[in-house]
């Protein structure tokens, strides 16, 4: 019989758990545990890993405590480009949108383009016209801003960095990451009741990157990878790193070619093979038979996960 489960992430960093406010900790609990807990009564319904994967990841995008959608981050010259893509493990079919900024839910789009369209990756304004065409929600592309971000983008043009994802937020919100270490990339990884495998990653990229910067977040293989044969993971962290090692993927062919088990293989990845180029962040992921990892090479990571029936388990730091 299969265990059902769903396990979610919020972006990890460098924790400053000083500046954590009791109410922002809350906060952030809060939003991890009702993502949880909407994962787990979808899949108890029998909906598939697809549908709970991309359900989870729409409502991160929706909150603007974390960087995809609402909330996002901007560009250097004050834009947003949101990416995102999805994995269904069944049929190894996939679909991804990068640089888009008019979309409400860049994740949707992600979907339609596994569903409705013979590519896998759509961009831009070809990404936009595409998801017009298929009904989904568009919006200002001031919609995405909030007073954080725009603050965060102040500092950074100040100083001259480039800071990936909500980096810089924790002097003025109270944000518990690290200022020079936050990747706020989204995800969620599923196993349903038929025993099958999904995943979603999506992201509102880096604060003050240069327009037109994609990173692993829409790139399959690299911020998002499933396939029934044996594993689903999302990753967030330094996207460039995870592009060039294909972080998602080198996990299922570690469990496929070396016989590593899921904990084995993602630390293989997390711990030895990312920070050997420079890189740092974690991922979530889940195997064909509901074990679940998620590991970080960071202090922290924004992370919960649930199985059917039971209560779901959040955390922010490294012991928790």
């Amino acid at each position: 019989m299969v265990k059902a489960a769903i396990a979610i992430h919020g972006g990890a960093g460098a924790i400053a758990r000083a500046s954590m406010s009791a109410e922002k900790e809350q906060a952030y609990i809060q939003a991890l545990s009702d993502i949880v807990s909407r994962g787990q009564a979808m899949l108890a319904e029998g909906r598939s890993a697809l549908d709970a994967v991309t359900e989870a990841v729409r409502l991160l995008e929706e909150c603007p405590l974390f960087n995809a959608g609402k909330g996002a981050v901007f560009t250097h010259v004050g834009t947003h480009e949101l990416d995102a893509s999805v994995m269904d493990g069944r049929t190894l079919e996939a679909g991804a949108v990068a640089g888009v900024s008019r979309i409400r839910n860049p994740v949707l789009a992600a979907r339609e383009v596994l569903a409705h369209s013979p590519h896998v990756l759509l961009i831009g304004e070809g990404a936009e016209k595409f998801a017009a065409e298929r009904g989904l929600e568009r919006v200002a592309p001031d919609f995405f801003s909030t007073d954080e971000r725009r603050e965060q983008l102040e500092r950074a043009l100040a100083s001259e960095q480039v800071l990936l994802d909500h980096d810089g937020a924790a002097q003025a919100s109270g944000d518990p990451l690290d200022p020079d270490r936050k990747f706020g990339t989204v995800g969620a990884v599923a196993l349903d009741l038929e025993g099958n495998l999904a995943a979603a990653t999506s992201t509102g990229g880096m604060t003050n990157k240069q327009v037109g910067r994609v990173g692993d977040s829409p790139v399959i293989g690299a911020g998002c990878y499933a396939n029934n044969a044996n594993v689903a993971v999302s990753c967030t962290g330094t996207g460039e790193v995870f592009m060039r090692t294909l972080a998602a993927y080198d996990i299922a062919a570690l469990m496929a070619y070396a016989g590593l088990s899921l904990k084995e293989a993602t630390d293989r990845v997390v711990m030895e093979k990312i920070p050997a180029f420079g890189g740092s962040g974690g991922l979530i992921a889940i195997d064909r038979e509901g074990n679940i990892a998620l590991p970080f090479n960071s202090e922290g990571m924004y992370r919960g996960y649930g199985y059917v029936g039971d209560a779901p388990n959040v955390g922010i730091y490294r012991q928790q």
